[in-house]
Parts: structure tokens; sequence; C-alpha cells
């Protein structure tokens, strides 16, 4: 697969994964504030912002796209990288981890889920995803965006600054109607393989976030935490379900000791 990769700054390489919707650039200020210590490597994920978004729903399976993340490491000699991944970009960070765990040295998840364990409710999200799906290729990227934005999901940005909330639904608009159809199709959590069997299996040092505000992600994020060995939760008040976003301080207060250089042996 072909994608489009933003890099900056120097030092332990840094692997940031955005969500659903988002791009490199959905990061933000973290990005600069990262660069100052880490080789920062963002990449728009599959069907996102200026990457390959092919129409065949299977390209986006988490197992398909780590695999291309794994070869991105390698050919930047950039692997073990430590990997910031946040929703959609924390299941996939999850499967990089598990498939490839040379490529791994130490794990951020923000808001993340390992999937639907039920096979009835699984069934019922691929349903609810397909007609997402179809809604984007029937009314375009500008509808979908100004409905998705509106979801409860998103209340608590409400709060964040009109510049903020300018810059993210650029990046939002810079996609296709192929890339989110297929990236609902192939790597929503109704497509994906539930990881609840083989969280154990995941070895390397791991942060967990979720906001107070987000009680659906909360709870997934617990059950997340608790299925890795060792893994520490760390809730943000005030915060939804883009912490970093939301109370960008707090974030990168309570990620720095995970992701210290210091902390990484040579």
């Amino acid at each position: 697969m072909s994608l489009n990769v933003l890099t900056a700054g120097t030092g332990s390489p840094l692997l940031l994964l955005h969500g659903f919707t988002g791009t490199a650039r959905s990061w933000g200020d973290r990005i600069e504030t990262w660069a100052e210590t880490y080789r920062v490597i963002a990449p728009d994920l599959l069907g996102h912002g200026g990457s390959e978004a092919p129409s065949d729903p299977a390209a986006y399976a988490l197992e398909c796209q780590a695999a291309g993340l794994a070869d991105l490491l390698e050919l930047l000699e950039a692997a073990p990288a430590a990997v910031v991944g946040y929703s959609m970009g924390a299941r996939l960070a999850m499967v990089l981890a598990l498939d490839h765990p040379q490529a791994v040295d130490r794990l951020v998840l923000e808001s993340p889920s390992a999937g639907i364990a039920g096979p009835g409710d699984r069934a019922a999200r691929v349903t609810a995803d397909g007609r997402l799906a179809a809604e984007v290729e029937r009314d375009g990227v500008e509808a979908f965006i100004d409905r998705w934005e509106t979801l409860p999901l998103f209340a608590s940005h409400v709060g964040l600054p009109q510049a903020v909330r300018a810059a993210q639904k650029a990046e939002r608009l810079r996609h296709s109607a192929t890339g989110l159809a297929g990236s609902l199709r192939g790597a929503g959590q109704g497509a994906m393989t539930p990881l609840h069997g083989r969280l154990e299996q995941i070895a390397c040092p791991t942060l967990v976030v979720a906001g107070t505000l987000d009680p659906v992600g909360l709870e997934r994020a617990r059950v997340v935490a608790e299925g890795i060995p060792d893994a520490r939760l760390e809730v943000v008040a005030g915060a939804g379900h883009t912490p970093h976003l939301e109370r960008p301080d707090d974030f990168l207060r309570i990620t720095n000791d995970l992701l210290d250089p210091s902390h990484i042996e040579a």
C-alpha cells in the first residue's frame, strides 16, 4: 500500500496512528512538541488524507494495515518504535504489537477498544458501519463529516477552541468517499477480529488513556488495560473521546513517563 507519511525531529522513533476520519496532522501541536525529543513518524492511514484509498474493503483489515506499518518502520530503520494510537489507531496499534512485536517498543493506547466480543453484536455493528459507508458514498464527504461531527461521541468538542475545531474539520474534508467507506467496511469494530483473548500476549510497556466524559470509551479502555499484563490506565478528567485534543497538557504529561527515551534500552 502507498502511504503519505509526515516525519519530524530526531531521536527515538515515535509512530503516531490517528483515528477514523483523521490524518497525521490531526495530532495538531503534539507533533511539534514530540519532535523536540523524538523522531516522529505519522502516516495518513489507508483510505485517509493523502494515502492510497483502495476500493476493496479487505485491504483495510487491521492485520493488513499492521503488516504495512511494520514494513514502513523497517524501511525507515525505525523499528522498534514507541507507538501512540488513538481510537481506530489504537486498535491498529494493538494488532501491530501482537502480529509484529519486533516493531513495537511500547504502546500508548488512547480511547482503545479490543473489538466486539459477541457475534450478534459484531454483526449488528457490521450492518451499522455498512449503512454509514453507503451514506458517505451517496451523500459525499462533506455531508458525511457534518453528520459525523454531531455524534454524541464528540459532544465534549464544544469546548475546543474554534481554531482547533476548524483545523480538525479541514483534515476530515481531505478524504475521499471511497477511502472512508472502505475503512468503515474493512477496519470497523464489527469487521475486526476481537482481541480480548490475545491481549495477554502484548509484552511491551503499555499505557491506556481515556476521558471521564466518554463513559462507553472508558469502559472499553478498562477492558483493554485489564487484559494487557502490567498495563496502566490513566483517566483524564474533563476530557471525552479525544484527550490529546481536549486536555493536551494533561495528555502530554501522563504519556511522557512511558515515552521518555531514557527508559528505552539501547
